[in-house]
């Protein structure tokens, strides 16, 4: 089903994005730091990467969204997260969660479980190991690459039915579930999986778009894995490796087209009002 589907329009989202310039306050990880910020800048958004404990309630107090990325962790970073988060939900501010890695070792299980034990988060953002590991099921990764779980669907129901927020298991179809009914998101490319980084800027522009979409994270999480898939599907046209289509993808990002965005996303309304 395409976009027209009621309450989806990316094109409006971004245009709000690029004419509000939010700015997004990112705890992530040494590996896709620049990476997060140099995507959220080509949306149209505002990216701030601040982690010390003596700044973080203070800078999320004025941003529009927090994304909390686990990849390289330390308990200091666990702590700021934390603070962060709970300044974030005293303000109304949506919280993001990227679970990396979650289920590889106990100290990155243990991390994301406690932030969303004390947090009020909007959106988990993860593949599918990531987020069995979150809600105790079996799947098999590898570092922080998902190598087998469940049905991709019914786990992202079971997952927004246990952790009470918006959850989006992402793949070669994203499936995206939560209070507010469940969706599909078949945009994209394999080249995806080839550059280092990508699902981190998928949960960047989470929170760009939850940043216009306070009130409704089922939308904001599968505009923005739509407009992602979209522009990683220009991105690709031309590209002659994984080098220049990481290249591409920005611009691509950056050259996105309100006019012709909601024709091109491919969103599947599965259910609404309702996560399981």
């Amino acid at each position: 089903m395409p976009t027209g589907a009621p309450g989806f329009s990316p094109a409006a989202s971004l245009t709000a994005i690029r004419a509000g310039h939010p700015l997004v306050h990112q705890i992530t990880n040494y590996v896709v730091m620049n990476e997060t910020a140099n995507i959220t800048l080509a949306l149209g958004a505002s990216p701030v990467m601040a982690h010390a404990l003596d700044e973080v309630e203070e800078m999320v107090a004025m941003a529009g969204a927090l994304v909390l990325n686990i990849g390289t962790l330390s308990p200091e970073w666990v702590e700021a997260m934390v603070l962060a988060g709970h300044a974030a939900n005293r303000h109304g501010t949506p919280v993001v969660l990227d679970p990396v890695g979650a289920g590889a070792t106990r100290m990155r299980t243990g991390a994301a479980r406690r932030i969303l034990a004390e947090v009020a988060v909007a959106i988990v953002r993860g593949n599918a190991a990531e987020v069995s590991a979150l809600i105790g099921e079996m799947a098999e990764i590898r570092g922080v690459d998902s190598v087998s779980a469940g049905d991709p669907g019914r786990l992202a129901l079971a997952a927004a039915d246990a952790l009470g927020c918006t959850v989006a298991v992402t793949g070669p179809i994203d499936h995206i579930a939560g209070p507010e009914g469940s969706t599909a998101v078949s945009n994209g490319v394999a080249l995806l999986g080839r550059v280092t980084g990508t699902g981190c800027m998928a949960t960047a522009l989470c929170g760009c778009f939850a940043a216009v979409n306070p009130e409704h994270p089922l939308r904001a999480a599968t505009e923005a894995l739509a407009a992602f898939g979209v522009a990683a599907e220009h991105a690709a046209v031309g590209a002659r490796g994984p080098g220049s289509f990481h290249v591409n993808l920005y611009d691509a990002v950056a050259a996105l087209d309100p006019g012709t965005l909601d024709s091109e996303a491919r969103i599947e309304v599965i259910s609404a009002g309702g996560a399981a």
